[in-house]
């Protein structure tokens, strides 16, 4: 038999003093005593998955909060670019050349014209972008492309200036570990080396770099040179604002010269 959950107050609904429904005047009759603005079974599930959710960031030991859901969603749109180096591996070079040209240009326009106020521009823009952007990014005063144009960017200079293995790798690192860095510095970052930066987020970007590199060692050896690779990568993604380029772009230009100039 089920019983009835005590509902905390925040389940409530509060309704006006005069709440009014316009009803056409040709509507079917309806048993009001059978609808429930607060249905029984609704207000189990949504008191359960509230528990749900405590316990689970408990056991986890992660702060479920509102910055913590944002930076998720923008590192699952940057892990969708995963495609970007599937593209370069298995397609022809002059292929992967023509789609990262025409979706940067693209980009490029599409920013411009939303920081000009162009209508149709601020509207497409809105609609992909508004979710993935930090709040210092969206406050810009002047123009300033985002993170989507230097990743294509990066994916061009990697297929036209270093071997697909290595490009391939570039880019995976990029996508893979800048990830990795970002949601575990979000969800378990105490320990600051440097501004916005911690401990172990900068440790997961090491970590999952190397592991990326060890996952080509059939087509690209792993050896002294793949973990200098992965240290340069790193410093990088630490240093951003010393060294004036977008991450997104400093990460596989690292890796791919690194791995260019040892071998």
């Amino acid at each position: 038999m089920f019983k009835p959950l005590k509902i905390p107050p925040k389940f409530k609904v509060k309704f006006p003093a005069k709440f009014h429904l316009n009803i056409p005047a040709n509507f079917k009759k309806i048993n009001l005593k059978k609808i429930s603005f607060r249905n029984r079974y609704w207000q189990a599930q949504d008191y359960h998955f509230s528990d749900y959710l405590h316990t689970f960031s408990y056991q986890l030991k992660v702060d479920v909060n509102k910055s913590f859901r944002k930076e998720l969603y923008r590192k699952l749109i940057h892990l969708s670019s995963l495609w970007i180096p599937l593209l370069i591996y298995f397609a022809p070079e002059k292929l992967s050349l023509s789609v990262f040209s025409i979706i940067f240009f693209g980009n490029c326009i599409l920013e411009y014209g939303n920081f000009k106020k162009w209508r149709w521009a601020r509207n497409i823009f809105g609609r992909i972008f508004s979710k993935t952007l930090r709040s210092k990014e969206s406050a810009r005063g002047h123009f300033q492309f985002s993170g989507a144009v230097y990743v294509m960017a990066a994916a061009i200079i990697c297929t036209m200036c270093f071997d697909k293995i290595i490009a391939v790798i570039s880019m995976t690192v990029m996508l893979i570990s800048d990830t990795c860095s970002a949601l575990f510095g979000k969800a378990y970052g105490t320990r600051q080396i440097y501004p916005h930066k911690s401990l172990e987020g900068t440790t997961a970007f090491f970590v999952s770099a190397l592991l990326i590199n060890m996952l080509f060692h059939k087509l690209e050896p792993f050896s002294y040179d793949s973990v200098i690779a992965c240290i340069l990568a790193t410093l990088v993604e630490v240093y951003e604002d010393k060294t004036k380029v977008d991450d997104n772009l400093a990460i596989p230009l690292a890796v791919g010269l690194t791995l260019t100039f040892l071998n």
